[in-house]
Parts: C-alpha cells; structure tokens; sequence
C-alpha cells in the first residue's frame, strides 16, 4: 500500500511557473512506476509526464514538452513536476499516480495508487 499526498498548486498568471510535489509513504516508491495527470474541468484525465523511479526514464507529453519537467527523489521519496512558462490551457488538477505492475503507461486505469490532486489555475 502507497498513499500519495501533492502539494503545490495555486493561481498563478501566464508565463508563471509551480513546483508541484508529490511524497509518498507505505511501501517503498522506487521500485514503482509513477506519473503527473491532468484533469480540465468537463474533460477527461490525460497523461502529463511520466518517470521511471528505478531507472530514471522520463515520458513527456507534447503539449508540456520543453516546459514541464518530472523529477524524483527516492531518498525521499518524492516525486515532482517544475513547470514554466504556463499557459491558460494548463489549468487543471493535477494528480499524481503510481503503478505496481506498468512500465511508463500512459492508461490511468493501470495506476493502482493516487493522490487527492491539487488544483492550477493560470489567468490570462
């Protein structure tokens, strides 16, 4: 059992930037893998980035890619999201998620664990 806890989010302006935090506790996370989702309201959750918490291996969704980056600390256990130059179309919560069994899978439902998301808002 994981449980994922974010923090981070808040309203910022176009071209602003957050540090999006998720921290884990259970079980040991870095055998896992894990990732950032989005969700806009009326839409359905997509994939923002994706890491590989044994092997380092990143995936990057176009829309974000070049300003949005995914990191992690496994000695403290925590995975994070720094985004830049933010657009309104960013808007959304965002959720973090671990896997037991996937290998950077893009498919919400092979995410066994999430955290309660927090919110981004960028104004234009």
């Amino acid at each position: 059992q994981v449980r994922l806890v974010e923090s981070g989010g808040g309203v910022v302006q176009t071209g602003g930037s957050l540090r999006l935090s998720c921290a884990a506790s259970g079980r040991t996370f870095s055998n896992y893998q894990a990732g950032w989702f989005r969700r806009a309201p009326g839409q359905e959750r997509e994939v923002v980035a994706l890491i590989s918490w044994n092997g380092g291996r990143t995936y990057i969704q176009d829309s974000v890619k070049g300003r949005f980056t995914i990191s992690r600390d496994n000695a403290k256990n925590t995975m994070y999201l720094q985004m830049n130059n933010l657009r309104p179309e960013d808007t959304a919560a965002y959720y973090c998620a671990a896997a037991e069994r996937s290998f950077l899978t893009r498919n919400v439902e092979d995410y066994d664990y999430w955290g309660q998301g927090t919110q981004v808002t960028v104004s234009s």
